[in-house]
C-alpha cells in the first residue's frame, strides 16, 4: 500500500503542516490529478477541503500539471516546475512525473481551499 507525506499549506495564516498518510486514507488521493479537490478528513481535517497543487515521486522528480497520467516523461523545459534556467534561452531535457497521484508518489502538496470548523493547529497537532 502507498504512503504519502502531505504538505498542507494554509493561505490564511501562511503556515505549512506535514502529515503522514497511509493505509485506507491513501485511497482518497490515488487517481486524483493536480488541481482537483480532496476531502480534508483524509489528513485529519474534518470539514475542510484540500486542493492538490503539486508533489514529487520516490526519486524526487516533480509532478507537472501539463503532463498527462502518472508515468515518467522526459520533456524539454525552458523553466517552471523542475528546471530553473541560469541564462536566458537555456533549455534542458528533464524527466518529470505526470499530474496524476499514484503509488510512486511520495509527497503531495496541497492547500486549504475551504475552511471548516476548528483550528488547523489543534486538528493537526502531533500526538
Amino acid at each position: 500500500m502507498a504512503e504519502f507525506t502531505v504538505a498542507i499549506s494554509d493561505p490564511e495564516t501562511g503556515m505549512t503542516y506535514q502529515k503522514e498518510v497511509s493505509d485506507q486514507d491513501t485511497i482518497r488521493f490515488i487517481g486524483k490529478e493536480l488541481g482537483e479537490e480532496v476531502d480534508g478528513s483524509a489528513v485529519g481535517l474534518d470539514g475542510y477541503t484540500l486542493e492538490l497543487t503539486g508533489g514529487s515521486d520516490n526519486a524526487g522528480r516533480p509532478m507537472r500539471e501539463d503532463v498527462k497520467g502518472a508515468s515518467l516523461k522526459a520533456i524539454l523545459l525552458e523553466g517552471g516546475v523542475g528546471f530553473k534556467p541560469s541564462t536566458d534561452g537555456e533549455r534542458k531535457r528533464v524527466t518529470v512525473r505526470g499530474r496524476e497521484v499514484s503509488d510512486a508518489t511520495r509527497q503531495i502538496n496541497a492547500k486549504i481551499s475551504e475552511h471548516g470548523s476548528g483550528d488547523v493547529d489543534e486538528l493537526l497537532a502531533e500526538e
